[in-house]
């Protein structure tokens, strides 16, 4: 499912137009960025949580030459589904 399809998914089972489906839609995904980036955690009851984890730097090696490389920490996200959310698949 892509952002269309949602967007045309929310317009007919709220009611509302097109347009106000995309804005409700990107806001919604703006909000979610937003407070990821402030490194706080964000759930959805019933379906699952987003949260942003650090990696530690290390050590890594080059496959190609076997030279030792530094791999610097990182930013991932990470998402965690509710155990309602995973029964119901």
């Amino acid at each position: 499912m892509n952002k269309k399809e949602i967007t045309v998914k929310i317009s007919k089972d709220a009611g509302i137009t097109a347009l106000q489906a995309e804005k409700a839609f990107s806001s919604l995904i703006e909000g979610i960025k937003a407070s990821l980036k402030k490194g706080k955690r964000v759930t959805f009851s019933g379906f699952g949580s987003f949260e942003v984890n650090t990696s530690k730097a290390r050590k890594g090696r080059n496959p190609k030459t076997g030279d030792v490389i530094h791999i610097p920490k990182k930013k991932r996200m990470k998402f965690i589904p509710s155990k309602i959310f995973k029964d119901s698949l």
